[in-house]
């Protein structure tokens, strides 16, 4: 049999600076551990049992941000950020889809820091193309084409991250545009980082991620604006980055701090002057 064929995203993330992966198991090995104060929620159980407020609300007391906007977004940050890397990346790096479902996509929660944990995926499946090695896998479904592949996984990322944006925003009373936005605007990033890191063209990155951007749009997500690609230094390999489409607040979690690079509040010429600042010392760039 051909090796499974997510060996080959860990590989090529391996090369990356930046490769925010879940982990990735069986449930029977998760199962199998000693609880160690560590409460494992899969997204159905998290939403059906009501501990999406309770989670919410204990994150933010401890830890903050107060202000409700941020702590929404961050909230997502801190549950969703390994899963819509591994679909933008597993895509872009190997041409293979990941299947979530919200049974297999697992949020855990440290009782005695009052955080979560690196998210878990159990028994995932992917999406391959016909001429792919792994497609006689029993844990692979074949796609007929690439728009097929990325209908698939943009319908596996939807049913699966619905039901907790529908009950985070039920209880903060962020708007689905914004949260929705956030996940869409973070699909297009960790395409378009990959391509830069490792010297691809970025506006190639750039158009697949649109393409599952849209096909998650077409599954049911809702957002008001989708995010830009900004070429800022045109004869550098990594002189294009983005703006994101949806604010993600950090500013008012922190005044201080001003607006992201990336937000869509702040002006171009502004955000020429950091990304150049970037290029000339690398050290400051994420």
């Amino acid at each position: 049999m051909t090796p499974d064929p997510l060996d080959a995203l860990r590989g090529v993330c391996s090369r990356l600076k930046f490769a925010p992966l879940p982990e990735i198991t069986s449930l029977a090995e998760l199962h199998g551990r000693q609880a160690d104060g560590v409460q494992q929620h899969s997204v159905t159980s998290m939403t059906e049992h009501g501990w999406i407020p309770v989670l919410f609300d204990k994150l933010r007391t401890e830890h903050g941000p107060g202000h409700r906007l941020p702590a929404t977004t961050n909230f997502l940050r801190v549950t969703l950020r390994e899963p819509v890397f591994m679909a933008a990346a597993s895509l872009y790096l190997t041409g293979r889809g990941p299947l979530f479902t919200p049974d297999t996509l697992h949020l855990p929660w440290d009782t005695v820091r009052s955080r979560f944990g690196t998210p878990v995926v159990t028994d995932v499946r992917t999406a391959v193309l016909p001429d792919d090695p792994a497609a006689d896998r029993p844990d692979t479904v074949l796609a007929r084409d690439e728009d097929e592949q990325l209908r698939l996984t943009a319908e596996g990322l939807f049913a699966t991250f619905e039901p907790l944006i529908d009950a985070l925003h039920a209880h903060s009373r962020a708007g689905k545009r914004t949260l929705w936005g956030w996940v869409l605007d973070t699909l297009h990033f960790y395409m378009l980082n990959p391509a830069r890191y490792l010297g691809r063209d970025a506006e190639q990155a750039w158009e697949l991620a649109t393409r599952l951007g849209d096909a998650v749009v077409a599954a049911g997500a809702v957002t008001r604006k989708r995010p830009r690609l900004f070429p800022f230094a045109p004869d550098h390999p990594r002189g294009t980055w983005a703006v994101r489409g949806t604010c993600c607040f950090d500013y008012k979690g922190d005044p201080e701090h001003g607006f992201c690079t990336t937000c869509p509040l702040k002006c171009d010429s502004e955000r020429r002057e950091d990304l150049t600042e970037w290029l000339r010392d690398p050290a400051l760039a994420p």
